[in-house]
């Protein structure tokens, strides 16, 4: 009995893996990101939208994310339909965002995020932000997603703490790294983003919903200013 029940779970672990989407490169160093990478800003931006480039730093493959005055995600759209994923990387932040501050929009701005989209069923949404949904959507053909997860390195609030978009409760952050003592540091993350997901939208989830992008980004438009950071090794699996 015992031996059929490792056998099962090896061959339901297997195929769960086998159907886990993988993530392209970033793509060859001293270029652009390449497909299916792309940049995503505000439905009908006008601001400067955050750059995105492949280098070599510290023997790693690395996307550089810069941003001055400006906002930008770059996304890798997905169609992933699990119980269970994780999300790993590595970055690091050469400068930071000393006027940052989540809890306002004044202050809304991140030196370097990595977003996780969720195919939350409209009908969960709420009435003002279904409405909200779809008048971004019919400005944009690119992707709104009806719940997003984002994990921060912050300037100044405390590892752990999770909050609400300024703007928008359609994005939810976790506040993964904190402060300035690892700047210019590699460091590595990984994080259960079905648990983060079911945590962070438990008065609109009855479930895990489908993964439909993973995006990293940076924005300094709110606060006048600039940042620079770095995201390596990025994967997805259960």
């Amino acid at each position: 009995m015992r031996w059929s029940l490792v056998v099962a779970c090896f061959v339901m672990c297997s195929a769960q893996a086998a159907d886990a989407p993988s993530l392209e490169p970033f793509g060859a160093p001293g270029g652009e990101p390449g497909a299916p990478w792309r940049v995503v800003g505000l439905p009908q931006q006008t601001k400067p939208f955050t750059r995105f480039s492949v280098v070599e730093l510290d023997g790693k493959r690395a996307l550089k994310v810069e941003s001055e005055l400006s906002y930008g995600n770059l996304v890798h759209p997905l169609q992933w339909s699990t119980t269970s994923a994780h999300l790993a990387w590595q970055w690091r932040i050469d400068d930071p965002i000393p006027g940052a501050d989540l809890r306002t929009k004044s202050g809304d701005d991140t030196a370097l995020k990595v977003c996780v989209f969720f195919d939350l069923p409209m009908d969960r949404v709420p009435f003002g932000d279904r409405q909200l949904l779809r008048f971004a959507r019919s400005k944009t053909t690119d992707p709104v997603p009806t719940a997003t997860v984002c994990y921060v390195w912050d300037q100044s609030l405390p590892a752990g703490t999770t909050l609400d978009n300024a703007f928008t409760r359609r994005m939810r952050y976790v506040v993964v790294r904190s402060g300035p003592q690892r700047l210019h540091q590699w460091v590595g993350e990984k994080r259960d983003v079905a648990a983060d997901f079911l945590k962070l939208f438990a008065d609109e989830a009855q479930g895990m919903v489908p993964i439909t992008g993973v995006a990293i980004g940076a924005d300094s438009d709110n606060t006048r200013s600039k940042s620079l950071g770095y995201v390596s090794g990025i994967e997805l699996e259960p």
